[in-house]
């Protein structure tokens, strides 16, 4: 019986605490992870919020990046973190999505040691061709593919990342070949593609658009399932190609078991920053749209995600032992 007592007691102390603890929530500054280097748009969206949400909580909001692993060193941290609302991570496609299927260990689960607060923002790649192939638009550009099956090749920022990826689906939608060169960096792709090294690249947007537009290289479409506001003249691949979407995403999350009043309260800020026309200003020069959801909502996102790049890493053959 005092068995039963203490168990139930525990419990009731459980369940009244939450409330407590969720209402005076934030009552010292709140570290937001970011499991890439400093500098990366991963990092942007993090200050973005980091430098918001202290006018609501008035608490200060720390970036902390710890890089490494693909983005799972950091990832593991908020994992494996207090569930109080103090440690939160800005995770990507590669970190949620991706990383599940790509690394043959993983230290977390990117489902079960989560809560997902908000999906922040999504950030299309752009298909860009050295200016000597003869394709002018991606019809014209499959067509050449098919034409001339294993001679093409395209860069990418490393195996498994969302610019290989891209490149995979779309062999996988229109049935072509190509070969994979990775390099280190986005910033080695596009030198490599405009000195003739390479022909082709899904790449960054911040990076590939300027080059577009500067003649070193010709942009063919971009992989969101809609046009992009930062390049409206560029068709969305989607437009020829249906159903090809490879975007590239940022959210918010918090260990799994944070209070829900914390996850709501944190989820409906998100929306409030995102809403400034400033910051929508400051998204649309790096190509993103501002795409703040419910905690719900960002779950199904992912799940969805998850479905749709798991058998593009297995079609890949892409490998990493973690």
């Amino acid at each position: 019986m005092r068995t039963i007592l203490g168990a139930a007691l525990a419990a009731l102390t459980l369940i009244t605490a939450t409330p407590v603890l969720a209402q005076e929530w934030p009552n010292r500054p709140v570290r937001i992870i970011v499991p890439f280097a400093a500098g990366g748009t991963t990092d942007l969206f993090a200050r973005i919020l980091a430098n918001g949400l202290p006018d609501t909580f008035k608490q200060s909001f720390v970036v902390e990046n710890r890089a490494g692993a693909g983005g799972n060193i950091g990832a593991q941290a908020v994992a494996r973190a207090d569930a109080d609302g103090y440690t939160l991570l800005v995770g990507t496609v590669s970190t949620h999505a991706i990383n599940p299927f790509l690394y043959t260990r993983l230290p977390f689960d990117a489902v079960k040691d989560f809560q997902p607060v908000s999906l922040i923002a999504r950030l299309p790649n752009m298909l860009v061709v050295n200016p000597r192939l003869p394709a002018t638009d991606v019809a014209g550009f499959i067509a050449h593919l098919k034409a001339n099956p294993g001679k093409l090749n395209y860069g990418s920022s490393g195996a498994g990342t969302s610019t290989h990826l891209a490149a995979e689906l779309f062999k996988m939608l229109t049935g072509t070949d190509m070969a994979h060169i990775p390099y280190r960096s986005s910033g080695e792709v596009m030198n490599n593609l405009t000195a003739g090294h390479i022909d082709l690249a899904f790449d960054n947007m911040t990076l590939a658009w300027p080059q577009a537009q500067g003649g070193t290289v010709r942009a063919l479409g971009v992989t969101s399932p809609e046009r992009s506001a930062t390049a409206p003249n560029v068709p969305a691949i989607a437009e020829t190609l249906a159903g090809f979407d490879a975007t590239s995403w940022h959210g918010l999350f918090a260990p799994a078991n944070t209070p829900r009043a914390i996850v709501d309260r944190l989820s409906a800020d998100v929306r409030r920053i995102l809403s400034d026309p400033a910051i929508a200003t400051r998204l649309a020069e790096l190509g993103a749209v501002a795409a703040p959801t419910t905690p719900e909502a960002f779950a199904a996102f992912i799940a969805a995600e998850q479905a749709k790049w798991q058998p593009v890493v297995v079609a890949s053959g892409a490998k990493v032992d973690g």
